[in-house]
């Protein structure tokens, strides 16, 4: 079965790219930039049309909201192959931030709680967020206090490479507070 696309539009079933290539131009004159960047002027969709296929080249709108649309002549699948393989370079470079737990016990022991800073510490230098949460289980949360008293000295004993995000907040049963490393310079 053949696809329902008219003209000869370089990329099938995509509609929205057919109402800007060739044929799916709906504009009557178009302000036509030739595949060396010299300007051809206002010119008639057909002739455009023609100017591009003596060249083998593709007619596509790069500006379709101006008034007269502008349209450029060039080669549109060359064009769609650098355009995604930019992306694809962009979204390799940039990093994603994640936001690691770490999660404490209002008894927890001093050993405990530096393996536990120590772990946080790895995460901040990766560049990820943490999350650090406390819960109360039982008939410990009498003693909200001590938890308190342990995620501050927690957040303390990562240093002065942190940015707090949100401080120490109690909700329900359990205390969370976020820190993030130092954005770098």
């Amino acid at each position: 079965m053949k696809s329902p696309v008219k003209g000869n539009s370089p990329v099938k079933g995509n509609k929205q790219v057919d109402a800007l290539v060739n044929e799916g131009i709906a504009a009557r004159e178009l302000l036509v930039i030739d595949d060396q960047g010299n300007n051809l002027g206002l010119i008639k969709i057909h002739q455009a049309l023609y100017e591009a296929r003596t060249r083998e080249l593709d007619l596509v709108v790069v500006s379709p909201d101006s008034k007269p649309v502008v349209a450029k002549i060039m080669d549109y699948s060359k064009f769609r192959y650098d355009q995604q393989r930019k992306q694809r370079e962009m979204k390799k470079n940039q990093h994603v931030v994640e936001v690691k737990e770490i999660r404490l016990s209002p008894v927890i022991d001093t050993h405990d709680l530096e393996t536990k800073s120590k772990q946080a510490i790895k995460f901040l230098e990766k560049g990820d967020k943490v999350k650090i949460s406390l819960r109360f289980k039982g008939r410990m949360i009498v003693h909200s206090d001590q938890g308190v008293k342990v995620m501050e000295g927690f957040i303390q004993s990562l240093g002065d490479a942190i940015v707090v995000e949100s401080p120490v907040k109690m909700e329900g049963r359990q205390l969370f507070a976020t820190v993030a490393p130092k954005p770098t310079k």
